[in-house]
C-alpha cells in the first residue's frame, strides 16, 4: 500500500473542490490536398477554440491573467509557402449572431457544401465538395466564429454581455486575429478581412481598431453583402432614406417575378435608380405640401417599378417597408418571397399577413449547410465537441447592444474613411446582390459615396455585381464569377 501523508488525507477547502480547471486551447491539426486544375495543393487545417485572457487587477496588484472566452477558429494554411509573401483573409459572417459557416462552406474554403438553388434544391442527407475556386489558391485563411456563434463560449462563470454588443465583438475579434497572426509569425503577410452582412460593418469597424490599438494595417478589406451605416436599412418613423434606397432592390425582384414583362433588368434599374434618387425622396419630403397631381404620378410610377398595386401603394403613403414588400408581392398566388434572396419563394398559410412567417432563402438551405458543417468538423477536420455549433444564435441577436451609438446612427463610415487615408494603400471590394432585401445594393452605393476620402482613393474601391441574393454564392454561375473576382482582388492588393 502506498504512503500517505497529513497533506494527501488533508479535506480541501470547497472552492477547490468544485472550481472548474481553467479552459486551453483545444486545437486539432489535419493535412489536406486540393486539386485545382490539375495541380495538387498541400494545405494544412488546424481548427478548435483559442483561450481569449484578461488581465486582472485588485487594488493596484495583477492577480495574472484570466480566461474570458474560447473563440473557434478553423485556420488553412498552404504548405511549403513563403509566408512572407503568402496573404492571410480572416473571415466571418454577420447577424449579429451568425456564425461563419456561409462563407466558409459556401464560398472561400477548400470545401464546399451541395445545397442547390432555387429550381434545384439538393433533398436531404446533402453532401460535400471539393471547391477549386477556394480562394485558398491565394491566401491563407481563417474563419472566426464570435464568442456566442458557432462553438465560441465564454468560459464558467464567465460574462456573456461583454460580447453581445458593437465595441465587445469588435475587441474580441480584434484579438483573435492579432494572436493569430503573432503565433503563427504572419506580421510581414499581405493581410486581408473578409465580412459579409453585419460582419461588413465589423470589417470596417476592425480596419481603424486594428491600424490604432496594435498597428497592424490591413492590405485589403473584401466586403460581401454590406452594410456600413445601419441607418440605410432601418425602416421607422422619421427615416425615409430606406424608403427610397429600397426601390431598386424591389424593382428587381418584381422584375425575376415577370412584373416588368419582356423590359431587360438593367433597363428597369436605370429607371428604379434615378426615381429612388430624384423623385421619390422629394415627394416623401414634401408631406402634406405634395399636390394631388404630383403624388398620384409618384403612386403610379412607385407601383409601376415595384410590381405592387396602385392602391397598396396608396396606402401606405409611398413608403414600402421591406418585409411588407415581400409578403406583399405575391400574396395573390399565395406566396412571399425571401427577405435574403428574393428568387426564393414559400407558400404563405395566411393571407392576410403583414410580415411573412418564413424567409425561404434561408430555411431552404440552412439544412444543408447543418449537416455538411457537423459532419466535416468531426470527420475531416478531427474536431469533436458535445455542444451545438451555434449557425445562427438568436440569443446573440436578441441581446444585442448598440449602446457605443446612443443617440445617433450606428455607422462606421468614418471609421472606414480614417483607415483609408491613413493607410492609403488599403484596397476595398464590395459585393452586392441584385436581389438581396436585406442589405439593398442602392442603399451601400449610397454608403460608399459618403465616405470622407480624396478622390484618389476612391480608386482603390472595387465593385461587383450579382444576379442572385445576399448569400450570392448560392447562385453557381454567381458563385464561379465572384471566386474569381476575389481572387483577382486579393492579387492585386497584396502588392507582391
Amino acid at each position: 500500500m502506498a504512503d500517505t501523508t497529513a497533506e494527501d488525507t488533508a479535506e480541501k477547502p470547497k472552492d477547490e473542490e468544485t472550481k472548474a480547471p481553467e479552459p486551453t486551447d483545444d486545437l486539432v491539426t489535419t493535412q489536406h490536398t486540393l486539386t485545382v486544375k490539375r495541380r495538387k495543393l498541400a494545405y494544412t487545417a488546424q481548427t478548435g477554440r483559442v483561450v481569449l485572457r484578461e488581465e486582472v487587477k485588485k487594488d493596484g496588484k495583477s492577480e495574472g491573467y484570466k480566461p474570458k472566452a474560447e473563440v473557434f477558429l478553423t485556420a488553412y494554411t498552404l504548405d511549403d509557402a513563403d509566408p512572407g509573401t503568402r496573404p492571410v483573409t480572416f473571415a466571418f459572417n454577420g447577424g449579429p449572431g451568425s456564425s461563419s459557416i456561409w462563407l466558409h462552406l459556401g464560398l472561400l474554403g477548400p470545401r464546399r457544401v451541395l445545397s442547390g438553388d432555387v429550381d434545384d434544391l439538393v433533398p436531404p442527407p446533402y453532401g460535400l465538395a471539393d471547391n477549386p475556386e477556394s480562394l485558398l489558391v491565394h491566401s491563407d485563411l481563417v474563419f472566426i466564429d464570435p464568442v456566442g456563434t458557432g462553438y465560441s463560449r465564454v468560459p464558467e462563470g464567465g460574462e456573456a454581455q461583454p460580447y453581445t454588443g458593437f465595441q465587445g465583438d469588435l475587441e474580441s475579434v480584434a484579438e483573435i486575429i492579432r494572436l493569430w497572426v503573432s503565433r503563427n509569425e504572419r506580421w510581414l503577410s499581405p493581410k486581408f478581412v473578409a465580412g459579409e452582412s453585419y460582419g461588413t460593418l465589423r470589417a470596417a469597424a476592425l480596419a481603424g481598431h486594428l491600424q490604432e490599438r496594435y498597428g497592424l494595417y490591413l492590405n485589403g478589406l473584401l466586403l460581401i453583402s454590406s452594410v456600413l451605416d445601419l441607418g440605410t436599412l432601418r425602416f421607422h418613423e422619421g427615416n425615409d432614406l430606406p424608403y427610397s434606397l429600397f426601390v431598386p432592390t424591389y424593382a428587381a425582384i418584381a422584375h425575376y417575378h415577370g412584373r416588368h414583362g419582356d423590359r431587360p433588368l438593367d433597363d428597369v434599374l436605370a429607371d428604379a435608380e434615378d426615381f429612388a434618387s430624384k423623385d421619390l425622396p422629394w415627394a416623401l419630403s414634401r408631406g402634406a405640401r405634395l399636390s394631388t397631381q404630383d403624388r398620384t404620378e409618384a403612386v403610379q410610377t412607385l407601383a409601376s417599378l415595384t410590381g405592387l398595386s396602385e392602391s397598396y401603394v396608396d396606402r401606405v403613403n409611398l413608403r414600402i417597408e421591406h418585409v411588407r414588400f415581400f409578403t406583399e408581392l405575391l400574396r395573390e398566388e399565395g406566396k412571399t418571397v425571401g427577405r435574403m434572396d428574393g428568387r426564393f419563394t414559400t407558400w404563405e398559410p395566411d393571407g392576410g399577413r403583414e410580415h411573412m412567417s418564413d424567409d425561404p432563402a434561408v430555411s431552404r438551405i440552412i439544412g444543408a449547410y447543418a449537416a455538411a458543417f457537423n459532419h466535416y468538423v468531426r470527420s475531416e477536420l478531427g474536431y469533436q465537441n458535445d455542444l451545438p455549433y451555434e449557425i445562427l444564435s438568436h440569443e446573440v441577436n436578441k441581446a444585442w447592444s448598440y449602446k457605443d451609438f446612443e443617440g445617433r446612427s450606428v455607422s462606421v463610415v468614418d471609421t472606414l474613411s480614417s483607415a483609408m487615408r491613413a493607410n492609403p494603400h488599403l484596397q476595398v471590394h464590395v459585393a452586392f446582390g441584385h436581389y438581396d432585401g436585406a442589405t439593398a445594393y442602392f442603399a451601400s452605393e449610397h454608403v460608399l459615396a459618403q465616405l470622407k476620402i480624396p478622390e484618389e482613393l476612391r480608386e482603390n474601391i472595387d465593385t461587383a455585381y450579382y444576379a442572385a441574393g445576399h448569400m450570392m454564392y448560392v447562385h453557381e454561375p454567381s458563385r464561379l464569377q465572384q471566386s474569381k473576382d476575389l481572387g483577382k482582388f486579393v492579387k492585386k492588393a497584396s502588392n507582391r
